[in-house]
């Protein structure tokens, strides 16, 4: 069994590149749309074609994306012999996973946000979803870092 999880492991990492770009570009574009949509008057058609927008990025790519990438993630930590197997890894996947329940975080206040425009309650200007736009930005170098560098 150990010799065909050795074998399926590039396919794993694969899915969870995949899975992580896409998840990151919702990550990264839902704020983008939030900055917008905090501009537009509260009713207005194009209030409404934003709520549209901001669900169908939230459920139909960042929900999926998420799930697959922490599947994956979970997959090739736990396969013996690969660099990430938390017996045997360094310090550095303690703190990309340190890192991941940070980007986590951000998906589900995004997720909080979401549903605030969604029930026009928002209560936050663009200048607050600019710099929250940032954030996943951040986490991210700081999960490519430990996971090409593994700096400890």
């Amino acid at each position: 069994m150990g010799a065909f999880l050795l074998q399926v492991y590039p396919w794993i990492k694969v899915l969870h590149v995949l899975a992580v770009i896409s998840w990151m570009a919702g990550l990264l574009y839902l704020p983008r749309l939030f900055v917008n949509h905090a501009q537009i008057e509260v009713g207005s058609e194009t209030s409404e074609v934003f709520k549209g927008m901001e669900d169908r990025l939230a459920r139909l790519i960042m929900r999926p994306a998420m799930i697959v990438s922490l599947i994956a993630g979970l997959a090739m930590i736990a396969i013996p012999g690969t660099p990430g197997h938390l017996p045997h890894a360094g310090y550095w996947i303690w703190l990309k996973l340190v890192f991941v329940g940070a980007l986590l975080a951000m998906h589900f206040l995004q997720m909080r946000w979401r549903d605030d425009f969604a029930a026009d309650r928002n209560q936050r200007d663009h200048r607050f979803y600019r710099i929250m736009n940032e954030v996943p930005t951040l986490l991210m170098i700081g999960i490519v870092i430990c996971v090409i560098v593994k700096p400890f």
